[in-house]
């Protein structure tokens, strides 16, 4: 047996074997089989979340899913997210004739095979995703939606040179490496504190010998930080929210609902102006938004509508309207959600499926609101400087 890219260490009488695989590759998915066949643990430990589990478990199968509770639980970017990375691995899939993740898949079922206990040692992806949103801040949370929908459509094929920087990273860390190094607060709840937890995850695997299918990426930081002790507890804590975005959420909307009401009292006709351009500019780019992800008629009407409203109202958002009207007007049938993981292959998939379509509207109309709402707050104060107070 090959020793390349197995870690053995010994710790509290145990025995850790690590293998660090590479996620793109047909040979670290056999390394993994043997190794676990000949080694014959009491636990393997495989770098995935409960929710990661099930979807393998599930094939990907995404028939159970009920699009309307998505949106009313606020879930539709956190989706999509899921969906585009997903669309990036079968790509990859594809052009190299690969199946990534194939050496977790092989890790569950050689430990089912040979009666080892099977340890999902990663932590949930969602508390990892809520802990990057809360790092990056707002400006930032705008651009690594965009550096991950750029890296996945920006071209058609990805170089030899690039699959071999895959080969050394997990899923997710390839997919927002280039926003890691914009954004160096990124690594620390994407890969620092992933290591801690997969470190103590490890060392808590019942039994004697242990062995552990990871990402090569991850092996260094787990080799150092298996010797301390981390609190799981705390790594799995979801990011207390900052006061000052809700605050500012609430105070600029009372702001221009006063700039209004004092423009009326004052000048009529000018408060009539400044209602105009918060409607139009709000109204306008909701719309867009919804547009671009092609939505109904009545939809882009109904985003258009809502959008100066909502904007004025933080617990709402125009793109749950938008996305709630579609999926009510073109409600997704079974084959949307049978073809799903195939039309998240293609820019083209995502627009016609109704289901992708539907997470689309949400985000982008969401998103024109927000824009909307800067433009046309910064045009109501112009308007208010202009007509009231002579500037």
């Amino acid at each position: 047996m090959s020793e390349e890219n197995i870690t053995r260490l010994s710790l509290d009488g145990k025995e850790l074997i690590l293998i660090g695989t590479a996620h793109v590759s047909k040979q670290s998915a056999e390394q993994v089989k043997e190794v676990i066949e000949t080694e014959r643990p009491d636990s393997v430990c495989i770098e995935l979340d409960e929710q990661r589990y099930q979807s393998i478990k599930a094939g990907n199968s995404w028939k159970d899913m009920d699009i309307f509770k998505v949106i009313k639980e606020k879930k539709a970017t956190l989706l999509l997210m899921n969906l585009i990375i997903s669309s990036f691995q079968r790509r990859l899939a594809k052009q190299f004739g690969i199946k990534p993740g194939q050496e977790m898949i092989q890790g569950i079922e050689s430990a089912e095979q040979t009666g080892a206990t099977i340890v999902l040692a990663d932590r949930n992806i969602q508390i990892t995703f809520a802990r990057i949103w809360h790092n990056v801040g707002l400006w930032g949370r705008a651009k690594l939606l965009l550096e991950i929908i750029y890296s996945i459509f920006s071209k058609d094929d990805i170089s030899e040179e690039e699959l071999e920087k895959l080969k050394t990273q997990d899923m997710l860390n390839s997919t927002l490496h280039e926003f890691t190094v914009a954004f160096p607060r990124l690594k620390v709840p994407l890969i620092d504190e992933r290591d801690q937890y997969l470190a103590q995850k490890i060392k808590e695997a019942p039994g004697k010998k242990i062995v552990a299918v990871l990402g090569a990426a991850h092996v260094p930081g787990i080799k150092e930080e298996i010797k301390k002790d981390h609190d799981l507890e705390t790594l799995t804590k979801r990011p207390a929210k900052s006061r000052a975005p809700i605050m500012i959420a609430w105070i600029i909307p009372l702001l221009i609902l006063g700039i209004i009401g004092y423009t009326f009292y004052a000048n009529p006709a000018a408060g009539v102006d400044l209602t105009m351009s918060w409607i139009l500019w709000n109204g306008f780019f909701a719309a867009l938004g919804t547009a671009i992800a092609l939505g109904h008629p009545l939809t882009v009407i109904t985003a258009f509508v809502v959008a100066p409203l909502t904007s004025l109202y933080p617990l709402l958002a125009a793109g749950w309207f938008a996305g709630l009207l579609e999926a009510y007007i073109r409600k997704p049938k079974v084959r949307d959600f049978e073809t799903l993981s195939e039309d998240v292959f293609t820019v083209k998939g995502f627009w016609s499926n109704k289901v992708t379509r539907i997470l689309l509207i949400v985000v982008l109309a969401n998103l024109g609101s927000t824009l909307g709402s800067i433009i046309g707050g910064a045009d109501v104060i112009r308007l208010f400087f202009r007509n009231i107070l002579g500037g």
